[in-house]
């Protein structure tokens, strides 16, 4: 890799600070963290920096409240956003985070007009829909984060209930990312053993609702936050296949223009992310049930898109 890649992450909070240590650690880049609040992503950034004699990485990490410094970035990943508290919906969220996603796409594409961009903030089917509107992108150039979380919960759940490794579990989510978002029995499998052949529908109905919930089961815990972790691991996956044109199939939600019969919102679909971004969107066989429950998931994203008030 000749290159070295400019990633630059919006919002210094728990999301962003991991995703910036992520990249770091894994040295896909140089990575700009920026935030609002003075002190926090200098702060941050210098305490990562002063573990790379440890986890041996010459990558530079810098913290700004200045998008001057985020210039000419290569990819753009936008965390933030308020996170939701125990008995909020992200849908709770959607005015007040579209506001911020608006201020940050124009704030973003003004110093770097080519860069491919990664939303996180909630809900983030309609962010990216806001995102990709105000930082005049092509469609390629912006998807958002949420499959990859989805399907690595699903992979989790199916791990434990089997008692296997995670790496011979393979799981597919569609659809928005929220309670109506879509797993996939059918395009799930261990090591190729197709999943509803190794438990039974009750089993499986169990952990695609424990997958649904997954974002609340954890924000119930934390009462104060939300999750960061995980979601900071499948954003670092995304940017990972692009720096590196890994060319990974995974689930995003990706502008749709006649794919699954679905047009002019973002919806989380099967893509082959590569050094372009978005290079292909994949269309997979569905059943009568799972079709139905992914028009009904793009109808959310449909009413939460009109109801927006930027």
């Amino acid at each position: 890799m000749n290159k070295r890649w400019k990633i630059t992450i919006v919002g210094a909070g728990h999301v962003g600070a991991t995703t910036a240590q992520l990249c770091a650690y894994k040295k896909l880049g140089n990575v700009v963290l920026i935030d609002v609040v003075e002190g926090i992503p200098q702060g941050k950034a210098l305490d990562l920096m002063e573990s790379a004699p440890l986890e041996n990485f010459d990558m530079r990490v810098t913290g700004t409240n200045d998008y001057a410094d985020t210039k000419d970035s290569d990819i753009v990943v936008i965390t933030a956003g308020l996170p939701r508290k125990p008995g909020m919906t992200r849908e709770d969220l959607r005015d007040v985070n579209a506001g911020i996603v608006k201020d940050v796409a124009e704030k973003v594409s003004a110093h770097s007009p080519n860069c491919f961009m990664i939303v996180v903030t909630n809900p983030v089917d309609t962010m990216t829909w806001v995102a990709m509107k105000y930082a005049k992108l092509a469609k390629n150039r912006v998807v958002g984060m949420a499959g990859v979380l989805d399907a690595t919960r699903f992979r989790h759940f199916i791990s434990l209930e089997l008692g296997v490794s995670h790496g011979d579990v393979q799981a597919m989510v569609l659809g928005l990312h929220g309670e109506d978002m879509v797993p996939l029995p059918s395009h799930s499998s261990v090591s190729g053993i197709p999943l509803p052949e190794l438990m039974s529908k009750e089993r499986i109905a169990d952990l695609c609702k424990r997958t649904q919930d997954g974002g609340a089961e954890i924000v119930k815990y934390l009462k104060t936050g939300s999750a960061y972790y995980a979601p900071a691991s499948s954003v670092a996956q995304m940017v990972e296949s692009v720096v590196r044109d890994k060319k990974r199939v995974l689930p995003c939600p990706v502008y749709l223009e006649g794919e699954y019969g679905l047009n002019g919102i973002f919806m989380g679909v099967p893509c082959v992310l590569g050094m372009n971004g978005v290079e292909k969107i994949i269309e997979l066989e569905m059943t009568g049930e799972e079709k139905a429950l992914l028009n009904k998931s793009a109808d959310g994203v449909k009413k939460s898109v009109s109801q927006l008030k930027v």
